[in-house]
C-alpha cells in the first residue's frame, strides 16, 4: 500500500513539473535548530568512543538524524545553487525521525512526502496557489483506495500579526503558538494561555479567538467579514498594523478565489490556522479529510522567505508537506483502503512439467514485455496446489500453457471464469490487476 501511495503521489508531482532530489539523513545541528522549536525532538549522534563526552561539543556542531525535509532542502539549494534554473520546483520522499513519543499515527521513524517551490531572491506568490493544489489533486488520486475528500485551509501570517498587533499585543511568535493549539485544547484552554504567557488581557484574548472563527469561501467575503471584526475591536484602517494585515488578506483572498476557479471548494480561508513554527512569513496551510476530525491535519507547509540564503542573497520559498506514514496508517485501518495482495504479479503462470518450464517462462516474458506483472509457479505441483499458492499470494490470475496443440486458457481465481487466452494481446479485467499492492 505504501509504494503504491508514494508512485500516485510521485507521478502527479511529476506530472506538474517537480523534480525529484533525495538529501542525505545527516545534518549539522545549525541546520537542523533552524527551525526554531524543534531541538526536543532531534536525534543526536554519537560514535561509540564518544559517549559520555558529548557534553563537550555544542548541539550546533554535532550531527542528527533530518527530522523533516525543509531544512535539507535549504541546505541543498545553497549548496547547488550555481547549477540549479530558479525558481526550483522538488519532490522529496523520505524518511525522517523524530523524537515524538509513538502512538497511534506517530512515528519516531516515518516517511514524508514534501514539494517546494524555490526562488532566488524572490518568489511569485502565485507558487502559493500552485501547491495547495497540486497537494489536492495528489490527494484526490488516492481516493481509489478509500481516501476521503481533502480540503485545504488557508490562512497568512500577515493578517494574523497585522490583527495582533492592531490589537496592541507585541508576543505575535507565542500568540500564534498558542492559537496553533486550539484544535487540540480548546478555545477556553488557549483563552488561558494568552493571558498568561502572551501578555494579552482577557478582551484581546477574546478578539483572537473572534478572528480564528472567521472562515470563507470566497475573497469578498473574507475580506468584508475580516474589516467587520478590525472595526468591533477598534483598529483603524489608518494603522500600520491593518496595512501589514490587508496585504496578508490579499494574497489569501488570492488563493482562495484562484483556487476556487480550478478546483471549487479545495481551498478555503480559515484564520484559526496558525502554524506554530516561527519561520513561516506569510500563506500557511493545513489540509483535513472529510469526516476525519479526529485525525488532524494530513499535510501542512506555508511560505517562508528567511530559511535559505547566501550572504546578502535569499531563497524564499513555499511548500507542503504529507505525513504519509501517518496517511497510509490511516487508510490500512480508518478510510477502508485494504493490503489484499502480498505479490504485485497479476498472473501466476501455471507449469505442468519441469521439462515445459521453458514454455511458462516464455509466456511470463511476453506478459511482462506488455506491462502485466507475472510470475512463473516455482514448482510443477498439482494444479490444485498452484492455484492455492497463487490464491495466498493475492495473484488473481492463473495462466494454463497449452497442451498437443491446444491454446492456452487463463483463469480467474477470484470470480473462477476461465477462457482462452493469448499472451500477446491478453489484458486483465480485474481492477487494479497491473498495479502493486504491498503489505506494509
Amino acid at each position: 500500500m505504501e509504494q503504491r501511495v508514494i508512485d500516485t503521489l510521485r507521478e502527479v508531482f511529476e506530472l506538474n513539473g517537480f523534480l525529484g532530489i533525495e538529501t542525505r539523513a545527516v545534518e549539522t545541528g545549525a541546520s537542523l535548530l533552524k527551525k526554531g522549536e524543534t531541538s526536543k525532538e532531534i536525534y543526536l549522534l554519537s560514535r561509540l568512543q564518544e559517549v559520555g563526552h558529548e557534553s563537550d561539543t555544542p548541539i550546533e556542531e554535532r550531527l542528527g538524524l533530518h527530522f523533516d525535509l525543509t531544512v535539507p532542502l535549504s541546505r541543498y539549494v545553497v549548496e547547488h545553487s550555481g547549477q540549479l534554473a530558479f525558481p526550483f520546483k522538488r519532490w522529496q520522499i523520505q524518511k525522517v525521525w523524530r523524537g515524538e513519543r509513538p502512538q497511534e499515527g506517530r512515528f519516531r521513524e516515518f516517511v514524508q512526502a514534501d514539494i517546494d517551490v524555490i526562488g532566488a531572491g524572490e518568489l511569485p506568490d502565485h507558487y502559493e496557489v500552485e501547491l495547495p493544489l497540486v497537494m489536492v489533486s495528489a490527494l484526490e488520486r488516492l481516493r481509489a483506495f478509500g481516501l476521503p475528500k481533502a480540503t485545504v485551509h488557508a490562512n497568512n501570517r500577515k493578517l494574523s500579526e497585522g490583527f495582533y498587533r492592531g490589537l496592541g499585543l507585541t508576543d505575535i511568535e507565542g500568540v500564534l503558538r498558542e492559537i496553533d493549539k486550539l484544535d487540540k485544547i480548546g478555545a477556553d484552554e488557549v483563552s488561558r494561555l494568552l493571558v498568561e504567557n502572551c501578555g494579552a488581557d482577557e478582551s484581546q484574548a477574546r478578539a483572537c479567538l473572534e478572528l480564528a472563527e472567521l472562515t470563507a469561501a470566497d475573497g469578498a467575503e473574507l475580506s468584508s467579514r475580516f474589516d467587520a471584526l478590525c472595526a468591533s475591536h477598534g483598529i483603524t484602517t489608518d494603522s500600520e498594523a491593518y496595512a501589514l494585515a490587508r496585504e496578508g488578506l490579499a494574497t489569501l483572498a488570492m488563493i482562495v478565489d484562484e483556487a476556487a476557479a480550478i478546483r471549487p471548494g479545495s481551498v478555503i480561508a480559515d484564520l484559526k490556522i496558525a502554524r506554530g513554527l516561527d519561520y513561516y512569513t506569510g500563506s500557511v496551510y493545513e489540509t483535513f479529510l472529510d469526516g476525519a476530525a479526529s485525525l488532524g491535519s494530513i499535510c501542512s507547509g506555508g511560505r517562508y522567505d528567511n530559511l535559505a540564503s547566501q550572504g546578502s542573497r535569499k531563497y524564499p520559498g513555499v511548500g507542503l508537506s504529507i505525513g504519509l506514514s501517518r496517511l497510509v496508517s490511516y487508510m490500512l485501518h480508518t478510510a477502508g483502503a485494504h493490503a489484499s495482495r502480498v505479490s504485485p504479479a497479476s498472473v501466476l503462470v501455471a507449469v505442468w512439467d519441469e521439462a515445459d518450464r521453458a514454455a511458462s517462462n516464455r509466456i511470463a516474458a511476453e506478459l511482462r514485455s506488455r506491462g502485466i506483472a507475472a510470475d512463473v509457479a516455482p514448482t510443477a505441483a498439482k494444479l490444485g496446489k498452484q492455484i492455492k499458492y497463487a490464491d495466498k499470494l493475492g495473484i488473481p490470475y492463473v495462466w494454463f500453457p497449452g497442451q498437443e496443440g491446444a491454446g492456452d486458457e487463463v483463469k480467474n481465481i477470484v470470480t473462477g471464469d476461465q477462457a482462452p487466452a493469448d499472451a500477446t494481446s491478453w489484458e486483465p479485467d480485474t481492477v487494479n490487476a497491473r498495479q502493486t499492492v504491498v503489505i506494509g
